[in-house]
């Protein structure tokens, strides 16, 4: 569990490393890769074991006991979260991404809006868009310097013609980690405007200190007849390439829908990515989360401090996740502006605030999923390259 041991992953074919320079225009040789979200730390021994074990075993054909697998899904919600679930409400796509995809196949039509609360992980909107859906963004406000669901607003920018709610919980980029009232005003929201809600809670392990992740299942069971929860191990381990995303379906008539979805795409789980996730769901892959959670949380209060001490930036307080939500807006610059002093002075590559949606075009998001000391570096670089402001 020794967090701060470089991995050095540039030239192993990673889309982070590898790739950076085409995402995000950093083309240094001492670039730093902090954009996509997908974290500089190998998984836990378990993981690597089981992944070994099945190397060495050789043998790569059909496989079976998925009941096993549905199982360590259960215990996980249980243990960590205080959600008991059947494990036959468990269903698996090709990671979250596809599950999102699939949902809005099967529960909307071309034209039908898609709500969700910007700015957000932007993949809602290429989603929604990519499927011949309409988006619609429902701004979050800002109180005590962190957003906050402004419901004097969301009545008025609804039409009618929305079916879905997309929700990211915790909240990406900004890490936010909502209450279980602001839990139950969404579910008021989706029963006022009869919408289906899709809780992506891939983030929901990756909690800091003194923060409890609530699933929206526990908060609201009196919604479950409209509501469908996404997990997966791929962010809390550092799994996204294993493509494999657990869809839980409490609700027989909306599970025997997507079950059905997934059939006619033939769409079944990979052997690495059940038997890796397996293991990680166990009591020593708890220990490792928990070591992970307080290492990032070191890692955001550096980050903090840094950020703290340059005029004009606005570092979001961090509640989850391992990515930063700084904001420009104070320096008086333009979103072209302060990218290129952060991409070509500081040679950090980032993701631009503006694809997250409303409210995100002064910020960059920073994944600080990384060793502290590439963070310590990462934050003396931005303090040079804003040394004007200082």
């Amino acid at each position: 569990m020794n967090f701060d041991t470089l991995f050095h992953r540039k030239g192993l074919g990673g889309k982070k490393w590898d790739e950076a320079h085409i995402h995000t225009g950093v083309t240094a040789e001492r670039s730093l890769p902090m954009w996509v979200a997908d974290m500089d730390f190998q998984p836990p021994a378990c993981v690597i074991d089981t992944a070994r074990r099945i190397t060495e075993a050789g043998d790569f054909g059909y496989f079976c006991r998925m009941e096993d697998f549905y199982a360590s899904v259960a215990w996980w919600q249980e243990n960590r979260h205080g959600w008991t679930i059947d494990p036959r409400w468990c269903l698996t796509t090709f990671g979250l991404g596809n599950a999102i995809a699939i949902t809005l196949q099967t529960f909307s039509q071309p034209g039908d809006a898609v709500a969700f609360f910007t700015p957000v992980y932007h993949e809602f909107q290429m989603k929604t868009e990519r499927n011949g859906r309409t988006a619609r963004h429902l701004p979050l406000a800002k109180e005590g310097g962190k957003y906050v669901l402004d419901w004097d607003r969301y009545d008025a920018l609804m039409t009618g013609a929305e079916k879905i709610l997309i929700i990211s919980s915790p909240h990406n980029p900004a890490g936010r980690v909502w209450t279980r009232d602001e839990l139950r005003s969404i579910a008021d929201f989706c029963v006022k405007h009869d919408l289906l809600l899709i809780s992506d809670e891939i983030h929901n392990d990756l909690v800091h200190p003194g923060h409890t992740h609530i699933p929206m299942a526990v908060a609201c069971p009196d919604i479950l007849d409209r509501l469908i929860m996404m997990n997966s191990a791929s962010k809390t381990f550092n799994l996204a390439g294993l493509r494999t995303g657990n869809v839980i379906i409490p609700d027989e008539t909306l599970r025997r829908r997507f079950a059905h979805a997934i059939g006619a795409l033939d769409i079944s789980p990979n052997l690495y990515g059940v038997r890796m996730t397996q293991a990680a769901y166990s009591p020593e892959g708890a220990a490792w989360v928990d070591a992970l959670c307080a290492y990032l949380a070191g890692n955001a209060a550096v980050m903090a401090e840094g950020i703290a001490q340059i005029p004009g930036l606005s570092f979001m307080p961090m509640e989850s996740t391992y990515l930063a939500w700084i904001d420009f807006s104070g320096t008086g610059m333009a979103p072209g502006e302060f990218t290129a002093r952060v991409r070509d002075d500081a040679h950090i590559g980032t993701s631009p605030g503006a694809p997250f949606g409303t409210g995100g075009e002064t910020c960059l998001r920073f994944n600080i999923g990384t060793q502290r000391s590439r963070v310590i570096e990462a934050v003396e670089r931005l303090q040079v390259a804003f040394r004007d402001l200082q």
